[in-house]
């Protein structure tokens, strides 16, 4: 289901005043600009004259004409950029700085929902604010090793608990890099407390402040979306269904904790297989150790992840604990 009129409208406007309020940002650095290089103010009016000119030539017909003026022109903004520079003003400093370039803060790109558009809509119809309020504090900012030891090693690798998750925070930023270009998907295991979800807010964080459009469940609360799309075809569940989809990322938390059945291993599969062949990201963490999460989900569901996933364990004790135990003795 679409949204409605009045929610569409609400949005368009957030655009709108994004569009004025960096438009005035804009204009006090063109006015601070002037103020301290009164030459500025002669170079743009060149500019703006010749541009006038090129425009008459061009509606004339003589192109010939046109090559010597796009020289004036460049020399002209190779002046004001170097003055800009002088002063202590970066190049760029009198330009429309946008808060989504892809779209120049329109929501739209050829016709189509702008990606920062789509996380409006998510934000509308799902509200987040409990984990946008979790993501001030659990970001990559925040991230710290100091909790994990290196006495602590896994056999199967030899790695420690320290050089794991190294290694693991290394494939998150691989993740990350390429998200634009190489859409991948991780799945992070380990016992309670090991870092799991405080990466997958790390990962959130960065890609959310970057304009995409990120959707974060807990295992419960997808499951119970799908059970009301199912069966009851409740209104929000209708509404917010298709971004599961469609969403840049979406985030899998704590699978296993659900009340697991065939409904739930089916519909995991179905999100799973859907978001692969849309080619769109996806990050599941679990406590569950692999042989368990195997028997739980089917071979077919471990298949498509152990296939297409980025395998990420952690080991270590549990931070929480950890964390309690610090503030005591302090």
């Amino acid at each position: 289901m679409p949204l409605k009129n009045s929610q569409y409208d609400a949005i368009l406007r957030t655009y709108q005043n994004t569009q004025l309020e960096n438009k005035h940002r804009q204009d006090l650095c063109i006015q601070t600009a002037y103020e301290k290089i009164p030459k500025l103010s002669e170079i743009d009016r060149q500019i703006s004259s010749l541009c006038v000119g090129r425009a008459k030539k061009l509606l004339a017909g003589d192109e010939n004409a046109l090559d010597d003026l796009k020289e004036q022109i460049c020399f002209l903004s190779m002046q004001r950029t170097q003055a800009l520079q002088e002063h202590g003003f970066p190049s760029d400093y009198l330009e429309l700085h946008y808060t989504c370039p892809d779209c120049k803060d329109t929501g739209f790109i050829d016709n189509e929902k702008c990606h920062c558009f789509k996380q409006k809509e998510i934000d509308l119809l799902y509200m987040q604010s409990n984990v946008r309020e979790v993501l001030e504090t659990e970001n990559f900012s925040k991230f710290t090793y100091r909790y994990y030891s290196t006495k602590m090693i896994n056999p199967a690798t030899g790695l420690s608990a320290l050089d794991t998750a190294k290694k693991v925070v290394g494939e998150c930023k691989n993740f990350l890099f390429s998200f634009d270009t190489t859409p991948g998907n991780l799945f992070f295991y380990g016992d309670t407390g090991v870092g799991k979800t405080f990466l997958s807010h790390c990962i959130a964080k960065w890609l959310i402040d970057r304009s995409h459009s990120v959707i974060y469940f807990s295992a419960f609360q997808l499951f119970d979306l799908f059970a009301k799309y199912t069966f009851s075809r409740a209104e929000d569940a209708m509404e917010f269904y298709p971004y599961v989809f469609d969403c840049d990322l979406l985030i899998i938390d704590d699978l296993g904790t659900e009340l697991t059945n065939t409904f739930v291993s089916a519909q995991l599969f179905l999100c799973i297989n859907e978001r692969l062949i849309r080619q769109k990201s996806t990050i599941i963490s679990t406590n569950l150790p692999m042989d368990r999460f195997s028997d739980t989900y089917s071979e077919r569901v471990f298949s498509r992840i152990t296939s297409n996933y980025t395998m990420c364990k952690l080991i270590g004790d549990d931070i929480r604990i950890q964390k309690k135990l610090s503030g005591r003795k302090a």
